[in-house]
């Protein structure tokens, strides 16, 4: 079972996201890499949603391979190269959890560049199987 952590104590999370996450009992623990926008094929786009998107369907198949899905992840984290990124990120991120009834925590940091000068997004994900 997974529970939204968010105390009425503190702000609301200013975004679709909760504070915190509490899970339990757990059969399976996730941790991925940083998941860059890289292609099957090795390439990347230079568009920034269309790396976030890819980024999102890297930890797809990491977590179907896990046999988890999106509604068992409780973090995620992501860097971007520039505060320009910050709402397209957001979008296809937002997409990305649409049918989850529980948003995972959250972080969103921006970064001096990773590296290949052609990455503009990284994500990890923290995803908890529960029996």
């Amino acid at each position: 079972m997974t529970t939204a952590l968010n105390p009425t104590s503190i702000a609301p999370p200013f975004g679709d996201y909760s504070h915190g996450i509490k899970s339990g009992p757990v059969s399976c623990f996730v941790v991925t890499s940083g998941q860059l926008g890289l292609a099957p094929d090795g390439s990347c786009s230079a568009d920034v949603r269309k790396q976030a998107e890819q980024c999102f369907a890297n930890i797809d198949a990491i977590l179907h391979e896990a046999g988890c899905g999106r509604a068992d992840i409780v973090r995620l984290s992501a860097f971007v190269t520039d505060r320009a990124f910050f709402a397209d990120y957001m979008a296809v991120r937002d997409e990305w959890l649409a049918d989850v009834a529980i948003r995972p925590a959250s972080t969103l940091l921006i970064v001096s560049g990773f590296t290949r000068e052609e990455f503009k997004v990284e994500i990890e994900a923290t995803a908890i199987k529960r029996d």
